[in-house]
């Protein structure tokens, strides 16, 4: 098998290639939802399928990146793919694919597709890797259901430098027929979303005309034309959950599953605002509270400024790895004001990262109190000899978010 030159080389001629040779497996999935957008792609896939497990449904899920092992981006009928299967179907795709070039993105999920087109499910849940329009999820034909999750800039080099060029991208997903769930959006990135819509004949379900949710004296409320629902709020934390949860009720409304509250309570989505419990790290902290989120662009940075906002008052201290592709002064804009010192580190085997000076500069830049550590542990080491009972968030990339669960186990 010949990798691609390009790690992303937006096209999806050699997926259909591929595929066809593989018998078409994509055309032979469970009804599939397919979920595009910016931020909380992967909250609201989690809510949608603890929805529909609570359901007693069976579920396939897609997804990317994944943090510790690549056996996360694959579950079959609930359970993570084994070593085995992978490993089948991967070998089936490389020697149908021949000395063809292709990308490592569309290898794997053409081999995610083999899989899940051979075992029994009800549901299949794929999120978009990146954009929507080329992206190698596309090629299903005709989804049950679509959503497009909040659109803001990122991968501008890949989708666009503008919110109407990176949402028409994203509204590619559209198909003619099928309804889309279509979270909060800015007036430009809603009216290409609608035109898109329009073009295609597709049914918009729009938060805020269509559906509305919102919290309410430490609840959470659902509205839409079917009537109006009191809920606890999400286990995922942050203002954008609630939004994240709104188009996951949506959607499971329209696939007529009523398990509104195991959507909410029972969905875990590691990395996005996730309380570390135990650890080497808890034991080098036992007094410090420390938080895990991988968020990356400036919408990110300013939910998870809001959702620290929420938290019991603790003196905060930022443990920060980027890469050099995000934009790192829009991240940090939100989260500027909040943090005692934020400490810059680089993101162990990744080639694209930003070094911790670089970081540093960055957040010196950003008005904040900063300094560079080798590493996560001894950043953490050194915060804790200072404050032994800070908050402490680390944060930057999932990339970064991975290699801590990995070395934190």
């Amino acid at each position: 098998m010949t990798l691609h030159p390009k790690i992303i080389d937006l096209t999806l001629g050699r997926m259909h290639h591929l595929l066809e040779k593989l018998g078409n497996p994509e055309q032979k999935l469970p009804p599939v939802v397919h979920i595009a957008g910016t931020n909380g792609k992967g909250s609201t896939l989690a809510m949608i399928r603890a929805g529909l497990e609570g359901a007693g449904l069976k579920v396939h899920a897609y997804t990317s990146p994944h943090l510790a092992r690549f056996h996360e981006r694959i579950r079959l009928a609930g359970e993570l793919i084994s070593e085995d299967t992978l490993s089948e179907v991967l070998d089936e795709c490389m020697a149908a694919n021949g000395d063809a070039p292709i990308t490592y993105f569309e290898i794997t999920t053409c081999a995610a597709f083999l899989a899940m087109s051979r075992v029994e499910a009800d549901y299949t849940l794929l999120e978009v890797g990146l954009g929507g329009r080329l992206d190698t999820t596309n090629v299903v034909e005709s989804p049950r259901l679509t959503i497009i999750t909040p659109v803001s800039l990122d991968h501008q080099s890949f989708l666009g430098d503008t919110l109407a060029e990176i949402a028409g991208e994203k509204a590619g997903i559209l198909k003619r027929g099928v309804p889309c769930v279509v979270g909060p959006q800015t007036d430009e990135a809603r009216a290409v979303i609608e035109a898109k819509a329009a073009r295609v004949g597709a049914r918009l379900l729009i938060s805020g005309q269509d559906w509305h949710s919102y919290e309410e004296r430490g609840g959470m409320v659902y509205q839409d034309e079917m009537g109006l629902l009191d809920l606890p709020l999400p286990t995922l934390i942050g203002a954008h959950q609630v939004e994240n949860a709104g188009a996951a009720i949506c959607a499971l409304r329209i696939l007529g599953v009523d398990t509104i509250e195991a959507a909410l309570l029972d969905a875990k989505w590691p990395a996005r605002m996730q309380k570390l419990e135990t650890g080497p790290l808890i034991e080098a902290a036992p007094k410090a509270e420390l938080w895990l989120d991988g968020g990356h662009n400036p919408a990110a940075g300013k939910a998870l400024a809001e959702a620290l906002t929420r938290l019991p008052a603790r003196p905060l201290y930022m443990v920060c790895g980027m890469l050099k592709t995000k934009d790192i002064g829009g991240y940090l804009a939100p989260l500027a004001a909040s943090a005692v010192k934020l400490t810059g580190v680089s993101i162990p085997g990744e080639t694209a990262t930003l070094s911790a000076a670089e970081i540093c500069a960055a957040a010196q830049k950003s008005g904040m109190v900063a300094d560079t550590a080798k590493s996560v542990s001894e950043a953490v080491e050194r915060i804790v000899a200072k404050a032994p009972g800070a908050r402490i968030l680390l944060c930057g990339s999932l990339y970064l978010a991975g290699r801590i669960l990995q070395e934190n186990g």
